[in-house]
């Protein structure tokens, strides 16, 4: 792999290809690409198997790097040095490893899913915004080795770079699909799962119903939690228990802790 060329002018119009990925989610929509920041975000992604149209590297940050090791194992079509104020424009991350990619990304459609393991354990978040849950519930996702994340009625664009950012790469590793709620419940249906979802009416204890059959575990957001859809279609609702002031809990925590009930009693049954 060599450099193919140094670009030292924030007016250069690749660099100015990368600012409007950052910035707008049509865009990304658009081209189908996106922006990625840091070597190890850069690794999983090219694990993962996502394809990597361009990186672009500052020698002043990280000095002899691999562009001669590292970069090499990639397979990029562009590598591009660019001077430490190029790199302070793109740049997302006040610290930064010096490395920013230009990446395609993948098809997150219901319909391209197949699971490998004839008991899959899957996370459901319906219109989840803030990036940092998100980032987060992937992240748990990661932990727990689930099969699959499914995002129902998406309110924010996938490869938001705060997304990216919180999710720290886990974004990349995880099987994401999206939907509306409709076809996702007409999805689960079809392949015999048993739906559980975080609710405060008729439900049980989460530690009382079986996770050992297929299972999605599905959270909603803390302000209004799940649509009555979600509700009239489970096969329990479940309930984490409180015994403090408040109702509820970040809905990350609340998806960590049914998560690794779930993967305890899965144990158990090995």
């Amino acid at each position: 792999m060599q450099v193919t060329k140094h670009i030292s002018s924030t007016q250069n119009p690749l660099i100015k290809k990368v600012l409007l990925l950052k910035e707008k989610s049509r865009e990304r929509k658009k081209t189908g690409l996106f922006v990625l920041e840091g070597l190890r975000e850069l690794q999983i992604a090219f694990n993962s198997l996502y394809e990597i149209e361009t990186v672009f590297y500052c020698d002043d940050i990280i000095e002899n790097f691999e562009s001669n090791t590292i970069l090499k194992s990639f397979n990029i079509d562009k590598l591009i040095s660019v001077s430490l104020d190029v790199y302070k424009k793109i740049a997302y991350r006040d610290t930064t490893e010096g490395v920013i990619a230009i990446v395609k990304g993948k098809d997150h459609q219901l319909a391209s899913l197949s699971f490998y393991t004839k008991n899959p354990l899957i996370l459901i978040a319906e219109a989840p915004e803030k990036p940092g849950n998100i980032g987060a519930l992937l992240r748990t996702a990661d932990a727990a080795n689930l099969d699959a994340v499914f995002i129902a009625n998406p309110k924010t664009d996938l490869y938001n770079p705060n997304i990216i950012r919180s999710s720290v790469g886990c974004i990349f590793s995880r099987t994401i699909k999206m939907g509306n709620t409709t076809e996702i419940i007409s999805y689960l249906k079809k392949e015999r799962f048993n739906i559980f979802c975080a609710a405060l009416s008729a439900s049980k204890d989460y530690t009382t119903v079986d996770f050992k059959e297929p299972t999605a575990i599905v959270v909603g957001t803390e302000h209004s939690g799940l649509s009555d859809e979600w509700l009239q279609n489970a096969t329990q609702n479940i309930i984490i228990p409180m015994e403090g002031e408040i109702d509820s809990m970040n809905v990350s925590v609340s998806a960590a802790i049914l998560i690794f009930e779930a993967k305890r009693q899965r144990k158990l049954n090995n």
